[in-house]
């Protein structure tokens, strides 16, 4: 339960704010130098967006943790290797989503649309492994009596 908080709480703030920032990147907001009033609207938009962010990030957020739940249970499968699975996976499904939309798709809004989903993904992860743990799994026992004869 507590990696579906951790997935919940990190996810939709990082990739909301990632997201901002790759619309503004590619919309030319920054084309010019930047000054502190773009970015006190900057980061004015990312909190207002905020309550929007955690509304449409939920459900992504839930399923990137489903997906690193039953990565968790692979023995073979390392936290490293399982976190970055979990970073391609989320890469790809956020890159198709949103990397192929706009006049400008190309590679450059490909990779950073698909960092939207990778950088939340990754992050909440390693907080999983570094703070949750994992559980060990139970050892297995014979069956009982009753189990074996009814």
């Amino acid at each position: 339960m507590k990696r579906y908080v951790i997935f919940v709480a990190v996810g939709p703030l990082l990739g909301g704010f990632w997201l901002l920032l790759t619309n503004t990147i590619t919309s030319g907001f920054w084309s010019e130098a930047m000054t502190g009033a773009q970015l006190g609207k900057f980061l004015k938009f990312f909190f207002f967006g905020l309550l929007f962010s955690y509304l449409f990030g939920l459900l992504p957020a839930m399923m990137i943790g489903a997906i690193d739940d039953i990565l968790s249970h692979l023995r073979r499968i390392t936290p490293i290797v399982r976190t970055l699975l979990v970073g391609v996976i989320a890469f790809l499904a956020t890159a198709f989503f949103y990397g192929g939309r706009g006049p400008d798709s190309g590679a450059f809004q490909f990779i950073m649309y698909g960092l939207v989903g990778f950088i939340p993904s990754v992050i909440s992860s390693w907080l999983v492994h570094k703070y949750v743990g994992e559980l060990p799994d139970a050892p297995a026992r014979p069956p009982t009596e009753k189990a074996v004869g009814a």
